[in-house]
């Protein structure tokens, strides 16, 4: 498995980046492929470890301890370093649908759960399958998934974002006739619309649609199920109906001054900077040009909203954090499998130290209120700042006030979005809906549910493996009717 002791010979390497003066003048994807022959390096350092970590897909609380998908992590390592990239790819693609996604996205928790990962680098596994997937793509081994034969049945799919899109595939191969619903104008939920384009180009997302349109799936934009299609229609028309609407209704902080102008969902920002991007607006709603931003939240989408307001021409940026900094190392990883908690600079905050000499971020601060001017526009918040006194151990609370002239609220999301949901009649429980993993069945006859509707927000991982779970469901399920061939 690998070379023998190439974990000790070769360091990991970090994907190539485009330099921070050039990135941020534009949208466009600022990680680059590793070579074949830097990814056969890489691939040479995992090594015979036994019982490989990285693929247990495994979750303990809200942590999870490898991939999801159970990737054949080893094997396709051990094939990129033999230089075999095709049977590297076609083990990758044994257990995912969408490597194009997760080898661009994914916080690779498969890497934290690295056996080498106890007192060393883990290896490149998340640069390894984003050089897998993108030699497919530029040698013609990505190929339309046409099936063999089509059944008489048809499923819906209500949801285009990564679990809608991995049971659509799933299904469409088996046979089924497959039509996904999306209420935007472009199909991939989260994918297109909730990520920015620096990190997953929305060309990688729409390559994939149009292999999967080939392959007969039929996508349906512009369409709000509940609206333009009532429960009826769809009881009458599809055998079974498949819920993979995301986990939408953001959390919000009502704090006196909440309502006033220029405080927005992050979401809400990030999408519409994609719809710009797209063509799809000609005028930006909420901008941050030549302001100060203030993003509350310390998760991946507040990062994203930095990378945005960095690129929109921001004055400034300051990202709440409410807990303590954490620590730059430890002398050893206790934490393994799980992931070091230890201080880490996404791309965002390099970008925004490298431009502005500062970290973005600020640390054990709560928001109190907001300030607004006499036009009822934000103009600052009031907040406190939490530190232990390192003499007495009491901890000490000050208030501080920091202009903003847009606030941008990244404190994560609630669960689904209601008003679906009591139009056909499903159950939900903590915000989200009612189904187990056993057959994702809800309360109503013939719909599923999946992804983060039904687990609420996580990774898209979880996303794919739940959609190709669900599909499974689905077909054992209508299998157990008479199914025509036609």
């Amino acid at each position: 498995m690998g070379e023998f002791k190439g974990f000790m010979k070769y360091d990991k390497r970090q994907l190539d980046e485009t330099p921070f003066d050039f990135r941020i003048k534009n949208f466009d994807p600022y990680q680059h492929r590793f070579t074949n022959e830097d990814a056969q390096q890489q691939g040479a350092r995992c090594m015979d470890c036994g019982t490989p970590f990285c693929q247990t897909g495994a979750q303990i609380g809200r942590d999870t301890i490898g991939c999801p998908l159970g990737n054949y992590i080893p094997e396709w390592n051990d094939l990129v370093y033999r230089g075999d990239f095709k049977r590297a790819y076609e083990r990758l693609d044994e257990t995912n649908n969408f490597p194009d996604f997760t080898g661009y996205v994914c916080p690779a928790p498969c890497e934290a759960s690295c056996v080498m990962k106890i007192n060393r680098d883990s290896v490149a596994i998340k640069g390894i399958e984003r050089t897998i997937i993108d030699e497919a793509f530029e040698q013609g081994w990505v190929k339309v998934k046409v099936p063999e034969q089509r059944l008489s049945q048809k499923v819906a799919i209500i949801g285009s974002g990564p679990a809608g899109l991995a049971a659509a595939e799933t299904l469409n191969e088996i046979g089924y006739h497959v039509t996904v619903y999306e209420k935007n104008a472009k199909p991939g939920g989260l994918l297109t619309y909730g990520i920015p384009n620096m990190k997953l180009d929305k060309s990688v997302v729409f390559r994939r649609i149009r292999l999967m349109e080939e392959a007969g799936i039929i996508f349906q934009c512009n369409t709000n199920v509940g609206v333009d299609i009532d429960k009826a229609t769809l009881d009458s028309e599809y055998d079974a109906i498949i819920l993979c609407i995301g986990a939408e209704k953001p959390r919000d902080l009502q704090l006196e001054g909440r309502m006033s102008k220029g405080i927005h969902y992050a979401m809400t920002y990030l999408t519409e900077q994609t719809q710009l991007l797209l063509g799809e607006k000609q005028q930006a709603m909420i901008s941050a040009q030549n302001k100060h931003v203030v993003v509350i939240g310390d998760g991946d989408t507040g990062a994203d909203c930095v990378a945005t307001a960095l690129r929109d021409g921001c004055a400034s940026v300051v990202q709440f954090n409410r807990r303590a900094q954490k620590p730059t190392q430890f002398e050893i990883n206790t934490s393994w499998p799980f992931d070091e908690p230890i201080f880490k600079q996404d791309y965002a905050h390099q970008e925004y130290e490298a431009h502005f000499g500062r970290d973005p971020r600020a640390y054990s601060i709560q928001t109190m209120r907001f300030d607004y001017d006499e036009n009822q526009h934000v103009k600052g918040i009031y907040a406190q700042i939490q530190k232990d006194d390192e003499g007495t151990g009491i901890r000490q609370e000050n208030e501080i006030y920091i202009p903003a002239d847009l606030v941008l609220l990244a404190i994560g999301f609630e669960g689904v979005t209601s008003t679906l949901t009591q139009q056909l009649g499903i159950e939900l429980k903590n915000q989200k809906i009612s189904a187990n993993t056993k057959d994702y069945r809800t309360n109503q006859p013939k719909y599923f549910a999946a992804g983060d509707a039904r687990r609420g927000q996580s990774l898209v991982v979880w996303a794919i493996r739940e959609g190709r779970e669900v599909a499974q469901s689905v077909h054992q399920c209508l299998s157990e009717k008479k199914i025509k061939i036609l």
